[in-house]
Parts: structure tokens; sequence; C-alpha cells
């Protein structure tokens, strides 16, 4: 639901009805508007310039979402005046209402003119609240009433927000002013002057809504002379040894102390709760500034005050701090200490004055930068208390210094600044550096030529056969398979029957026969013949001898001889 810029609805441009049976030439109201403020409903409109008479102004209404029929319009009926309260109207604030209105003299009536439908909590404005000024010797106590009545209607389901303008008034002219923000209705403003006249209005917004607000009055009151004993600070409550232990700041001596604790609740209720804060057990006469209060009383949405005491003198309350478990509980101090790891390094540790068992839930901020005029500071967090700093130049002073951490993001509970730490790196070791880097070099170069042999022997193997197929080709039968057909050398060669049974005759006629009729080229088939040219064989001891031969031939080439 969003809210009106405007703060009054105006009938820009209504719509005007015939006049009723036996009407005059009266005319409806001018200017007509519906104005809003917390619960109380006004209707107006101008005037007419027509003499008065008897002249009256009645208005209607109707619910368009719930019934089309026009009702006449409670507080409005017969008005002589140039307005209507409405407010004893029964409706919810936040369904659509449609109202219209005319003029009435005897039984003449005008026109009736519509307004635009609207909804009266978009339409309200936000009231001035009331404002009760409480002064002490430096601060001043502010009770607000919300705006409304304590059974209004329109505010009933929102938790007004308060904004607070105080200043100082001094000789009438406003020297010094400050805005304060609330969610609760009584505000204290601590740190003021004694025997100072301060002035402060107030106005109520809505967290969710833009329904315009109206400022109070503005109230004035002036503080009173100091007071003997000062009001205790720096309210804190610290976990000790697995125990919460409340403590605060306080410079005199002499003196007893006594603490008090509220509810957070019942500081949303108005009015002062002076009478609603319950003594801390354990903390009623505390001689010094702490006290251990029972554990269990230790719990989300709780408010503690301290005050100091001497004699029949007491000081003011000290200002109202909460304690929510798990955010608001402090933690103790940090101490840094740096330690140099190498020339390129330095040791950063992180420790605590005091005991505590947040150590395992906290994370740290760390600052770290070279001590140096111009010097950058780095800021990271880190979730350990021991851990190094690397890449830092030799013989170069750097400083650090922490906050912890107990929660992630930016409403998270900070200790703390710690101390800042310095430490200095070591010298470098140049000749240790350049063996460093030979070493590396000298291993890259080994590594590249051992894959260069890799690459080679696989993508690049020997021509040479191996062993197991070389041995069945010579040199230059091997050779000659790689000559072309034209170069390939030609032998000749001829069968010899048993040398014992043939004759030199014989012999020399088969030389010649040879040469006349097998002689070959190394190139031809393989088959071999005996016959003649006309294709007949010779004598029957010739083809018997050829038989053999051709026997012995075969042998011969199964026993691996060549032919060529």
């Amino acid at each position: 639901m969003f809210a009106l810029l405007g703060v009054v609805l105006v009938a820009g441009a209504p719509c005007v009805l015939p006049a009723a049976a036996g009407g005059t030439k009266l005319k409806p109201p001018q200017n007509v508007e519906v104005d809003i403020i917390d619960d109380t409903f006004t209707l107006r409109w101008a005037r007419s310039r027509e003499p008065a008479g008897n002249v009256t102004v009645s208005a209607d209404y109707r619910m368009p979402r719930i019934v089309d029929n026009w009702t006449k319009l409670p507080g409005c009926q017969h008005v002589t005046s140039a307005t209507c309260d409405f407010s004893s109207l029964k409706m919810h604030v936040y369904e659509e209402i449609k109202l219209r209105i005319r003029a009435e003299e005897g039984n003449s009536t005008s026109p009736w003119r519509e307004l635009d439908t609207f909804i009266p909590f978009q339409q309200a404005r936000i009231g001035p609240p009331k404002v009760h000024l409480e002064a002490e010797d430096k601060a001043i106590a502010i009770n607000i009433s919300p705006p409304g009545a304590k059974d209004s209607v329109m505010w009933q389901q929102e938790n007004p927000q308060y904004s607070v303008i105080i200043w100082r008034n001094a000789s009438g002219a406003q020297t010094w002013n400050e805005t304060h923000h609330s969610r609760f209705p009584r505000i204290k403003i601590h740190k003021l002057v004694p025997e100072t006249t301060y002035c402060v209005r107030v106005k109520a917004r809505l967290l969710l809504h833009w329904n315009p607000a109206e400022f109070s009055p503005v109230h004035c009151v002036s503080t009173t002379v100091e007071n003997e004993l000062p009001a205790p600070e720096n309210i804190q409550v610290i976990l000790e040894n697995d125990t919460y232990v409340l403590k605060w700041d306080y410079t005199h001596d002499n003196v007893t102390f006594e603490a008090q604790w509220l509810k957070s609740y019942l500081k949303r209720m108005p009015g002062s709760q002076s009478e609603k804060w319950a003594q801390v057990q354990g903390c009623e006469r505390a001689p010094v500034a702490r006290c251990a209060p029972p554990q269990d009383l230790f719990r989300k949405g709780i408010y503690f005050r301290v005050r100091a005491s001497r004699g029949s003198s007491s000081s003011p309350w000290s200002q109202e701090e909460k304690f929510d478990a798990g955010r608001q509980v402090v933690i103790p101090p940090l101490i840094v200490a740096l330690k140099p790891l190498s020339s390129r390094s330095l040791q950063v540790s992180i420790g605590f004055q005091d005991q505590t068992e947040l150590q395992h839930s906290l994370t740290y901020e760390v600052r770290f930068w070279e001590n140096a005029s111009n010097a950058e500071r780095k800021t990271f967090v880190e979730q350990r208390a021991d851990f190094p700093v690397l890449s830092l130049k030799p013989r170069t002073v750097y400083c650090a210094d922490a906050q912890a951490l107990l929660e992630d993001g930016p409403r998270s509970q900070r200790s703390r600044p710690s101390n800042t730490a310095c430490a200095a790196t070591e010298a470098g070791g140049a000749p240790g550096a350049l063996l460093v880097a030979g070493v590396a070099v000298m291993l890259v170069l080994c590594a590249a030529l051992a894959l260069g042999k890799l690459v080679h022997y696989v993508f690049f193997p020997a021509g040479k056969p191996p062993a197991t197929i070389e041995e069945y080709f010579p040199e230059e039968p091997t050779k000659n398979l790689l000559l072309s057909t034209s170069v390939e050398q030609t032998e000749e060669c001829f069968i010899v029957e048993n040398v014992d049974a043939v004759s030199a005759k014989e012999v020399n006629h088969l030389d010649e026969d040879h040469r006349t009729y097998t002689s070959q080229a190394s190139q031809d088939s393989g088959h071999y013949s005996i016959e003649d040219e006309s294709g007949e064989s010779g004598e029957s001891g010739g083809s018997q001898a050829g038989e053999e031969l051709g026997q012995r031939g075969a042998g011969a080439h199964s026993a691996g001889g060549r032919f060529a």
C-alpha cells in the first residue's frame, strides 16, 4: 500500500448530477476537499457567493466495494458552516470510500457534486506528537506520546519512528543543533552542558509508508546545575572465562555503584519507565567499576544502566546500554605481534590481553602497511590468529594493527583497535637466489632435451628395418628393389644336369641351346621352358633329360635359388 503525496483530497473535476425534482438554481459547494489528520476526518468547501439565507449543506457516502447505496454521512447533515466533521463514521481505514455533497434551501437542492474515491489511510497525515521534557545536569529526557488518540484506529497497526531535532538556545539564537532518530517514545540525550537552555521539536514517521507528518510545537527546558558525582560511562558486558561481567568507566574514588536492568519491550511503552527498572542482583553496592550479575539474566533484549553513590549523594543514571547475546558482547582488546620469516615474508600473530571463549568465533580485520610516509595501507580479513604475509621487500620495516569481528557484515560487533606492531624483513640472499635460478634453468633445459628426443622417436623413427626382417633381404637385392625397371640388372643362367653323366659335347650343346632358347630377363614371370621355338619336344632321350632337368630346377627353386 502506497501513500499519496498530497495531504488533502481535492474535488478537482467532480461530477455534478442533476438537481432533484422541484430544484432551483442552487449551485453545489465549490472547492470541496477532505482533510484527515490522525483519526480526525474533516470535509471542507468554499462558501457560496449567494446570500446565505437558509442554505445548508449535506453529504452522503458509500463504500464501492461493499455497498453501492448512498448513505447519509454522519456529522455532515444540514450544516450551515463551511466544514463538517465525520470522524464518528465507523469504517475501515484501508477500504475505499466515496463522498458526494450538495446545497439545500427549503425544498430546493443543488445538483450533487461527487468526489473521487479515496482510501483514508493513504490520505491521512501524521499529526504532531505530544512532548514532555525532563532535565538533568548533562542530559535531557524526551517523553513522546504517539500520534493520535490512545485508541487510535488509524495508526494502531503501525510502529511510528521518531525524529528529534535539538538545539542550544542562547540569547534567543540557535547556535547548535543535531537530529536523533529512535523507535522508542522516550529518548534521552546525553553529553549536554549544565545550566543551558535546549529546545526540541519532534515528528513521527512510518517506516514503510510516506504519509506526510507534522512537527510538534517547540518545547524548551534548561539543564540543572552540574552534579557533584558524574554518571558512569562506557557501560559494557564482557565474557571472562565463560562468565558475563558488567563493567564501566569511572574516575572518582570512594563511591559505590548500583546497576538496574529493563526488558526491551517495555521501552516501547510511552511515558517514564523509572518504576519498571529492576535491581541487578550482585550489583547493589559494588565497590569497584564492575560486577558479575546472575548468568541467567543475560538474554536477548535487556538494557542496563548504572549510577554512582557517595553517602546520600547519587549521580545521574548512565546512558542505557542494550545487551544482546552474540552481538553486544564486548570483545577484549587485541595484541598484535610481527616476526620476520625471511627476506620476503613476516608472521602476524594476534592474541588477547584477557582470556576469552569467543576466540573460536572471531575473524580479524587486519591493516598492513610499509612504514613510510606515503605507503598505502592494505586491509584484509583473516580467520586465523597466526598467518604469514608474503611478497614483501627485503630489509624493509612493515607495521600492522587489527580489530576482531564477532560476526561478518556491516553491523558486526567489533573490538577496539589493537596496538600497532612493526618489524623488518630479513636481508635478501642474492647468491642463493642465483643458485636456485641456475638449477631451475638446467632442469628446464634437461626436460626440454628429453622431450625433444621423445618426440623425434615417436614421429620420426629410423628407416632401417628390424633385424628379423633384414636377414632375409641382403644388401644388394634390397637395393635392386629400389631401382626402376629400366636400370635393373639382368643375369643369364642355365641349369646343368648331373655333371658326371653329361659329356662335354652335351654340355656345349646345352650351353648353345640355353643361349638360343632359354635366355630370359630377370623381369620375366619366373616360368622357364626348354622347348624349341616350334613348341616341339626333343628326342626321347632329350625329353627324359629335360624332365629330369625340370625336376632338378624345381628342387633348386624350392631351396631358395633365384633366377634372374
